[in-house]
């Protein structure tokens, strides 16, 4: 397969051996379990609100400052990756991650569930180290289909946390979702240091730089790189498009008009398993036709499928569709966005990844609060209004990025 001109990268010499089929999906399975954490409270968000007595405006307090947590986190730990053993940071964080949920399940007051789901996400850096661990063990033209790979599992971790949480929070009570939560990162927390190398020779920082220097050196590099900014915008408002209409959707289908219980909404998660097969083959479709085409075309079907949600909303079967079309597109879009800046050097990635996380959920954080109080203020309509106006603006940056080069243009 011939890589794209924007997805290539000329090897090193002293590159690490390739990732076997069995370590990537591997992997893949982990990322599932650490990224499952920030999106149980989906479907369980009234019934948590329900139980500490808190307002629905107010209960987006938990999704947002765990997103905003985790812009801050990512900022000052992701770094870390380009300069410390990838294995013995992520074994860090996902031991901190397991303590978190700990405190959210055990919780009696709601400010303590609030400062366990922010410490939580402060910790939740694994899902956005293996990335870059990935890329620089695999053969540049399948940096998509290995990107995807691992998406997957990104796509399995909230499909399993929605679904299962919806349904567990109905019968079980939401506590039970963050006990099992709990349980399955304990088991991560002594899996990944078996599964990841012990020393990683590309993770070494500058002689004599330091910590302060590391973080100080991503403002060149975004310099150096300005299309991360755009990269990163776009996925900021993909993923406030997708957190604001879930919230949107756990508050809509629970509310007296609508009538459905949690586990309905868990239900609804569950269309996500398309993603589970179209994902890695769309990945490789990226690498043929080029990120930037790719982005704009998958963005334009999105565009019509958040604008179907602002019609369909009275129905929970007409609702479906949009759903499909907006789980298919969403981490796609993603997938290209990381394709413009995971071929750049590999001392570099694990900081141009800092930008775009950080930029992710600083605009997953605002529009998670953003949702829930559009949802109070203008009901189902309120909230889809929001997510189109979002949908209107990411297209139209893609558009941007696409006319702006010619590297995913052919003759």
């Amino acid at each position: 397969m011939t890589p794209s001109p924007d997805s290539a990268e000329t090897p090193s010499p002293a590159s690490p051996k390739h990732l076997s089929k069995r370590e990537l999906y591997t992997l893949s399975a982990a990322t599932a379990v650490v990224t499952a954490n920030a999106y149980y409270i989906h479907p369980i968000i009234a019934v948590v609100a329900d139980d500490f007595g808190v307002s629905h405006a107010m209960i987006g307090m938990v999704p947002a400052f765990n997103q905003i947590a985790l812009a801050l986190g990512i900022l000052l730990l992701l770094p870390l990756g380009d300069w410390v053993s990838n294995r013995r940071l992520t074994s860090i964080f996902v031991a901190a991650q397991f303590l978190s949920i700990a405190v959210m399940a055990l919780a009696q007051e709601y400010w303590l569930f609030v400062i366990g789901s922010t410490v939580l996400g402060f910790f939740t850096i694994a899902p956005y180290l293996l990335p870059t661990y990935v890329s620089k063990r695999v053969a540049p033209g399948d940096l998509g289909k290995a990107t995807a790979i691992i998406t997957t599992g990104i796509i399995a971790g909230i499909l399993l946390a929605r679904a299962g949480a919806g349904v567990m929070g109905e019968y079980l009570g939401w506590r039970s979702v963050y006990i099992v939560a709990a349980a399955l990162m304990l088991a991560v927390t002594f899996a990944l240091p078996m599964i990841m190398e012990k020393r990683d020779s590309r993770t070494v920082a500058a002689p004599g730089q330091s910590y302060v220097g590391l973080i100080a050196s991503i403002v060149p590099i975004m310099r150096q790189h300005p299309e991360i900014m755009l990269s990163g915008s776009i996925q900021a408002l993909g993923f406030g498009i997708f957190l604001s209409i879930w919230m949107g959707l756990g508050l809509h289908l629970t509310s007296p008009e609508m009538g459905y219980g949690v586990d309905v909404v868990g239900y609804l998660a569950l269309f996500a398993i398309f993603n589970l097969f179209t994902t890695p083959r769309l990945g490789a479709w990226a690498d043929k036709v080029g990120p930037r085409r790719a982005r704009l075309t998958v963005a334009s079907t999105q565009l019509f499928g958040v604008a179907l949600m602002f019609f369909v909303g009275g129905s929970l079967w007409l609702l479906m569709i949009p759903i499909v079309i907006m789980n298919i597109g969403g981490p796609l879009i993603d997938i290209c966005n990381r394709m413009t800046f995971l071929n750049k050097a590999p001392e570099i990635r694990t900081r141009l990844m800092t930008v775009y996380i950080v930029m992710m959920f600083i605009g997953g954080g605002a529009a998670s609060w953003a949702g829930t109080a559009a949802y109070d203020l203008a009901g189902w309509h309120g909230n889809a209004l929001l997510a189109l106006t979002m949908a209107l603006c990411l297209w139209a940056l893609c558009a941007l990025s696409l006319r702006g080069t010619k590297k995913d243009v052919k003759a």
